[in-house]
């Protein structure tokens, strides 16, 4: 969402809440997270019908009269600290509540609070879901750096977090960090971008020609995973994931067509064509990783860096295991040549079966 249709929906629903008096108020909370140099501090701003439930007060009205709220102040701050947590860098803050303030006009309570520890934090994140009685209330969350309004989200039961990085080196550093890692263990996690590439390296080959492969396969999904990320491309799961499993099937066919030709004539020569292939599933899986870091959500202030340091990430986690199959596959090829060509014939055959179980799985066939 947008910071337009943010702020659209804040003063529709700021309007709604003022407007429906004596009935249950429209379901937001606003959340308001400053950023200085010395001092990093909120604002809290709640319904009083969502404090009355959580308090046991049969009518929220009385939370406005002169008094009341104070003397619950304690109670709402332990519940609001259980329900919203903020990260400043790597690490829960503190919240040192500053008590409570009547907003008669607004049928809300505000409160102030400050953060620690103090300083210019390199990301900020937010967990919450503050009242989960009601699975329509969502929390309108504004971050300002030195008083300038820098990112906008709305939080409800369906997304409870949302991450910001300043614009500071600091917090340039930790969006390559965090992606980084995020890209590296997806591929890792990801057992049919895995066995794609073992399918293509099965067949063997120099040094060279693997390495044309892999850069292939890194040309291809880079491509689409940027479009993707972006919202210039999108294309249904539904068709994205499936596609990935045939893509599977495909190459473990070629592998033992390849290998079929070879014994039939071992002198004969063909195109090569997993670099191909390569490239040409590359971008069918781009769009997987994309379906991944859209889930993560890239930083409006750091497009650039975070999309550069995920696709990093997958390029050090797939070649962290591309060194791990090409140095087995020649390790068991040295102790015998028989039972390598044997052990690929297997492999292939692997990679088929598990290719054709994902796509019946994807498109519904088996559970």
């Amino acid at each position: 969402m947008d910071t337009t249709t943010i702020r659209l929906v804040a003063v529709l629903a700021a309007s709604l809440a003022t407007a429906t008096v004596g009935a249950h108020p429209a379901p937001f909370s606003y959340l308001d997270v400053y950023l200085d140099d010395d001092s990093t501090s909120g604002v809290l701003v709640i319904h009083d019908f969502d404090a009355a439930y959580e308090l046991g007060i049969e009518d929220p009205a009385d939370l406005l009269a002169p008094g009341v709220a104070a003397a619950r102040a304690d109670e709402l701050e332990q519940i609001l600290d259980r329900r919203l947590v903020i990260a400043l860098g790597s690490a829960r803050a503190t919240a040192q509540w500053q008590g409570v303030e009547v907003l008669p006009d607004r049928q809300s309570l505000r409160f102030a609070f400050t953060l620690a520890p103090a300083g210019a934090p390199s990301r900020v994140a937010v967990d919450t879901l503050l009242f989960p009685y009601d699975p329509n209330h969502q929390t309108f969350i504004n971050i300002y750096e030195d008083g300038v309004l820098e990112a906008q989200t709305i939080l409800d039961a369906e997304r409870r977090r949302f991450e910001h990085y300043p614009g500071t080196a600091q917090g340039r550093f930790a969006v390559v960090r965090t992606f980084i890692a995020s890209g590296f263990e997806h591929i890792l996690i990801g057992p049919d971008h895995l066995l794609f590439l073992l399918g293509l390296l099965l067949l063997g080959g120099s040094l060279w020609r693997l390495a044309t492969i892999v850069t292939a396969f890194t040309l291809g999904h880079s491509v689409t995973l940027s479009l993707a990320a972006l919202d210039v491309v999108r294309v249904s799961p539904a068709l994205v994931e499936p596609a990935i499993a045939l893509s599977i099937v495909v190459v473990g066919v070629d592998n033992l067509l390849v290998r079929q030709r070879r014994g039939a004539s071992p002198q004969a020569t063909g195109v090569d064509l997993r670099p191909f292939m390569a490239v040409a599933f590359g971008l069918i899986h781009g769009f997987g990783f994309a379906a991944v870091l859209r889930e993560v959500g890239l930083p409006p202030g750091a497009l650039a860096w975070s999309l550069a340091a995920f696709n990093l990430g997958v390029e050090l986690g797939q070649l962290a295991v591309v060194g791990v199959l090409v140095a087995l596959l020649a390790a068991v090829r040295r102790y015998d040549v028989v039972l390598a060509e044997s052990g690929a014939v297997v492999a292939s055959m692997v990679v088929i079966g598990a290719g054709l179980f994902w796509f019946a799985q994807r498109i519904g066939l088996i559970a």
